[in-house]
């Protein structure tokens, strides 16, 4: 049995210039479940206002943190298909999925695109194939709207093979056991708080998920049930206490918040109030996780290790430190290849 494994990130432009960078935006932010708008509004609201506006300053973000080898969303992901490779090519992984495995990488927004790599999966006549976003909370802005853009392309294949999806990992031990490594680097009884900043989402967002549309009404922040396990908030905050419980902390020593937000109406709290009012408090020390991020991007280089770090120094903080994300790490390649491997009914090979 030939099985490819399709590894799915958000997206990253081409080139750090605002050309590249207002046509990711405009693929990215003109995706009806991103902005979920009316088309004609989404249309207007991209390609009038944001777009023109947003591609030179994010433009010069983007300059930031590219490196010679380019953006580092692309490039850990390169790492990480790799590494996964690697992992799979062993003997007993041969075994254990039947056959051989091929992992490749996409994009979401711009390249490498989905359409470009699943023509070239479609070649290859797989048995079998895996698709695996690189989100470990499901939001339908994010792993929806993967899924979707990946089965859409799918469909129209006339062979189409076995298809397995997956659509969350947020409680996956290899997943939480990679930042419980990436945390064991800090000294954490030296801080004077600790944040899980999640990527923000709109409100009505999560309220599409219940049939109530009220996330208000589902307990949330206190628990996973059947109602609330596909509510992007309730599940960051299931991500928070499984690390806080792995990390010893208990719930006043920690806060859940959400960065990166775009306008009004947005869950909360809010990060960058968080920060401010941690200052406010006297905490001198904070240190950030971002668990929604598993590669480091713009959102966790730029925003959290420049733009917070002055934010809470301009309030009367002394250092706030950023626990980097997953990366490469070797944890969290053996957690995919066990992620994977539970999926199709395999029993984790160490």
């Amino acid at each position: 049995m030939k099985t490819g494994l399709l590894l799915i990130n958000l997206g990253t432009p081409d080139a750090p210039t605002p050309g590249a960078v207002g046509r990711y935006l405009r693929e990215f932010l003109g995706d009806e479940r991103v902005i979920d708008i009316p088309w004609l509004a989404r249309k207007f609201l991209v390609n009038v206002v944001i777009a023109p506006t947003r591609s030179f300053r994010s433009a010069r973000e983007y300059k930031k943190v590219w490196t010679t080898e380019g953006s580092p969303l692309l490039t850990h992901g390169e790492n990480v298909r790799d590494a996964l490779q690697a992992r799979l090519d062993r003997p007993e992984m041969q075994v254990a999925f039947e056959g051989a495995v091929k992992v490749e990488l996409a994009m979401r927004y711009q390249n490498p695109s989905i359409d470009g790599v699943l023509k070239r999966m479609q070649k290859e006549q797989y048995d079998r194939i895996i698709l695996l976003p690189l989100y470990a909370q499901y939001a339908s802005a994010s792993t929806g709207s993967t899924l979707q853009k990946a089965f859409e392309v799918i469909s129209k294949w006339y062979v189409i093979p076995d298809v397995v999806s997956i659509s969350q990992y947020w409680d996956f031990p290899g997943y939480l056991a990679g930042f419980e490594l990436r945390a064991s680097a800090f000294d954490l009884p030296t801080y004077h708080h600790i944040l899980f900043s999640f990527h923000g989402l709109p409100e009505r967002q999560l309220d599409k998920v219940y049939d109530d549309r009220q996330c208000s009404n589902h307990s949330c922040e206190d628990e996973i049930n059947d109602e609330n396990r596909f509510c992007y908030k309730a599940t960051c905050y299931a991500t928070a206490r499984a690390l806080a419980e792995r990390l010893n902390l208990d719930t006043d020593q920690y806060t859940v918040c959400f960065q990166s937000r775009l306008g009004k109406g947005w869950v909360e709290p809010f990060t960058d109030i968080v920060i401010q009012q941690r200052a406010a408090l006297g905490d001198q020390k904070l240190l950030v996780f971002s668990p929604a991020f598993v590669a480091d991007c713009l959102e966790t280089i730029v925003e959290i290790g420049e733009e917070y770090v002055g934010l809470f120094q301009e309030h009367g903080g002394d250092s706030l430190d950023f626990v980097p994300s997953l990366n490469d790490h070797p944890r969290w390649i053996e957690g995919l290849e066990e992620l994977v491997l539970s999926k199709i009914g395999r029993t984790p090979i160490s």
